[in-house]
């Protein structure tokens, strides 16, 4: 099959309401992807980078929210994009590749050549194409992004080696206690679709150990629970470190920015880097003004159309303004996120800070957190 006939799908993973309570009390009002990051929905964003990749026929979104909770946003993005993308609920957690796996027929439907899986809560320029190309070129069954840090960070991260020639994965480790590697796993992939045996078979040889265990009678009461994990399979323990060093999977290292959004205040960092990323982009979405007939604009700032700011204003830089909000005479906003339906009252200040959603702000008050921390004021 030549490449111009071959078939990619994707997958991103967005988790559930049991995951993310790092990200609360946010994420306690809104499924943490649909958390706009630079305006947009922080799952928009790596949805926006999948269109990028040649002869895509389909995205899913793979988690355990309700599904009410993502129809109308799916249902707007397809139709944005002009791409089918869907929302699949799996009916408990099964791991990064479990749950891959658990609805492989129907990401197998159009026959695909390769399958991105990409993880939601993931900041980065997401260089798909170029991923792409690379895996072909590698022939393996699989390419991990991956990104130098410092190594005092590293730990926090899945830790790899690679050979510097070759760039095949050598030897994986998850969050080491001792220090392996100053390259991490960046949690954006390319599989072809061997991948399903992988799995298949970590799944099948937990079967098979569990039905030679002998079973105490302390044990057989235990095992519905114990049945669970046979199907509950790691991406990065169950596949990745046992499939190192044997040809199969390879690494693609990006120069350009990644963080993982695990905090609100690393989300206000996010937010900044993908109001950077619009200027190459999507220059369209970056508000404009010099304080004559509109407010005065510094660096990259996002507007909702629906927002009302006066135009005495200073806005910027790394400001994202929601729809309905209302930024009033003198008002100085730098770093921050401002949530739908908020008022910024005359000459009142907010930096380095979130304003939830229907939250008013005081004429001359401040609001203001330090460099290192992010302040949330909640509706």
């Amino acid at each position: 099959m030549s490449s111009s006939d071959e078939r990619v799908v994707a997958v991103i993973m967005v988790g559930g309401p049991t995951k993310g309570t790092r990200f609360r009390p946010l994420s306690l009002d809104i499924p943490k992807p649909l958390f706009p990051l630079a305006g947009q929905p922080m799952v928009h964003h790596p949805i926006s980078a999948c269109k990028k990749i040649p002869n895509l026929t389909q995205i899913y979104l793979v988690g355990f929210y309700e599904e009410r909770e993502f129809a109308l946003y799916v249902s707007s993005i397809s139709n944005e994009l002009k791409v089918s993308v869907r929302y699949l609920r799996e009916d408990k957690p099964h791991g990064s590749a479990g749950g891959l796996f658990y609805f492989r027929d129907l990401i197998m439907e159009d026959n695909p050549s390769h399958i991105f899986l990409l993880n939601c809560d993931v900041c980065c320029s997401f260089p798909l194409p170029e991923m792409l190309a690379a895996h072909r070129a590698y022939g393996g069954m699989g390419t991990i992004l991956v990104i130098k840090v410092s190594a005092e960070s590293a730990s926090q991260f899945g830790e790899l080696v690679a050979d510097p020639d070759t760039n095949e994965l050598l030897h994986y480790t998850e969050k080491p206690e001792t220090f392996v590697s100053d390259q991490i796993n960046c949690g954006v992939y390319v599989f072809t679709p061997e991948i399903f045996t992988a799995i298949q078979d970590v799944s099948s040889q937990r079967k098979e150990r569990a039905n030679l265990r002998r079973i105490s009678s302390f044990e057989a009461l235990q095992s519905p629970t114990r049945s669970l994990l046979t199907d509950y399979v790691r991406l990065d323990q169950d596949i990745l470190s046992p499939l190192a060093g044997k040809k199969q999977l390879y690494t693609y290292e990006t120069m350009d920015f990644w963080e993982q959004i695990k905090t609100p205040g690393i989300s206000l960092k996010c937010s900044g880097l993908y109001l950077a990323q619009f200027q190459f982009t999507s220059p369209h979405l970056l508000a404009a003004g010099d304080g004559s007939k509109s407010a005065t604009i510094e660096g990259d700032v996002y507007i909702h159309p629906s927002a009302k700011v006066h135009p005495t204003a200073k806005i910027g830089p790394n400001v994202s303004i929601s729809a309905n909000a209302r930024i009033g005479p003198g008002a100085r906003l730098k770093k921050c996120i401002i949530l739908d339906n908020v008022e910024v009252m005359e000459n009142a200040v907010v930096i380095n800070s979130i304003v939830g959603w229907k939250s008013s702000i005081g004429r001359w008050s401040r609001v203001q957190a330090s460099c290192l921390s992010c302040y949330i004021l909640a509706g």
